[in-house]
């Protein structure tokens, strides 16, 4: 295992932290933790910070730190090209504190999915919803360009040269906003075939419909009473009975796997908290089970 920095990063401390959660995960797989240029920040929208109920919120400690995780599962299975799942933390939180906090290596690797994980750095430790450069035209392109690139250096992967295969996009929270601009402008939604929404369906609802009319992908969106997506979600539903497009709509904890398995859009009513809906039922993983990824 070892720690990757690009070389605008030498000279930059690696921390405890960050070294204990790679050897964290080591009997998982490898960890990677690098710093990109193509990282959600810094961003000139945040330069001056952001402020939030009277709060600023600085961009030198909030909108500075240009951290990814990538986590490649031990046994993946090369096939000279590559699947993705890119995960994206909502609010007052950090990427590797989310993997973590919602299991996500782990969930992964319990799926069996041959699949790498991504986890962008978005505002850290702030009450913010933007996605910085990957809200920008083509800024998911040259992320996950980037992130290939990354990956080219990976001390798991004998073969160097592939191409990048099936990508979802999983949020939540306030990682909504990211996902729906990757959609709209990210230059990649052809290679989405999968979103996934943990009670994150706050805002941007014509973005995620848009996707789904023209790529007819799987959308997963799992919500909450209290979480503040209730009505949103209703909202989506209604417009999808409008247009007479059919979408599964249930209650979570009696869902089977078969039922979520569709290419439709897939509403999951559940009595779990905000912060209970990727891990407490290990929801992230019967995502990952039922989703179009080969098994390792």
């Amino acid at each position: 295992m070892r720690l990757m920095f690009p070389l605008l990063c030498l000279g930059l401390t690696v921390s405890a932290s960050a070294e204990d959660l790679i050897q964290h995960y080591a009997a998982h797989g490898e960890l990677i933790i690098t710093q990109l240029v193509s990282a959600p920040f810094p961003h000139p929208k945040r330069w001056e910070g952001h402020k939030y109920k009277q709060e600023l919120y600085s961009a030198g400690e909030h909108y500075s730190n240009s951290t990814v995780a990538v986590f490649i599962p031990k046994g993946f299975r090369e096939t000279g090209q590559i699947d993705f799942v890119i995960h994206f933390h909502g609010w007052r939180n950090m990427a590797t504190n989310a993997l973590g906090r919602y299991e996500l290596v782990e969930q992964l690797c319990d799926s069996g999915r041959n699949a790498v994980l991504v986890v962008p750095q978005g505002p850290y430790d702030a009450p913010d919803s933007f996605g910085g450069k990957l809200e920008d035209p083509q800024g998911f392109k040259r992320f996950m360009a980037e992130v290939v690139q990354t990956l080219q250096g990976s001390a798991s992967l004998k073969k160097k040269d592939f191409t990048t295969g099936r990508i979802i996009l999983s949020g939540h929270s306030g990682g909504y906003q990211v996902i729906s601009s990757i959609l709209d402008c990210g230059g990649l939604s052809d290679k989405v075939t999968e979103v996934w929404l943990f009670d994150a369906l706050y805002a941007q609802t014509d973005k995620f419909l848009a996707w789904y009319e023209a790529r007819h992908g799987r959308l997963l969106n799992i919500y909450t009473e209290h979480g503040g997506t209730k009505a949103e979600t209703e909202k989506l539903m209604q417009t999808l009975k409008q247009r007479e497009i059919p979408f599964f709509a249930g209650q979570e904890a009696d869902c089977k796997p078969a039922e979520i398995s569709v290419s439709m859009p897939v509403f999951l009513f559940t009595a779990l908290e905000h912060d209970q809906v990727m891990a407490k039922h290990h929801t992230f993983r019967k995502f990952l089970d039922t989703s179009g990824l080969e098994g390792r």
